[in-house]
């Protein structure tokens, strides 16, 4: 079930919408590393040395309400957890690599006028 937004009646625009569920510094980047594979919350944390462990905690748990991420818990002590794009998450890949490639050519633009 997702999470019901405050802005959600009061826009008609689907970039606004989709905005409001990837919107974050850290999000887009969660979800690009999950892309690549099951990842572990530390395996996580590592590709991610500059968001704060309670940040990743926050974001990770709001795309897991959005559906976006599944999360998995192993009985087992200590207990092992792990992250994965769900179906309706990897929807977004192609968005998501097509963030990649453009960040990519900005970054080299930003090169070329240094």
């Amino acid at each position: 079930m997702t999470r019901k937004r405050d802005d959600d009646s009061k826009t008609n625009c689907p970039v606004e919408s989709a905005l409001g569920v990837l919107g974050g510094r850290w999000k887009g980047v969660v979800l690009y590393w999950l892309l690549k594979g099951t990842h572990r919350f530390g395996e996580l944390r590592k590709r991610l040395p500059n968001c704060s462990a309670r940040m990743l905690t926050l974001q990770l748990r709001e795309l897991e309400e959005d559906g976006l991420v599944k999360r998995t818990v192993y009985p087992e002590v200590p207990p092992r957890v792990e992250y994965e794009l769900s179906a309706f998450g990897r929807s977004l890949e192609p968005v998501l690599r097509g963030l990649h490639d453009w960040g990519d050519k900005y970054k080299s633009r930003l090169r070329r006028a240094a």
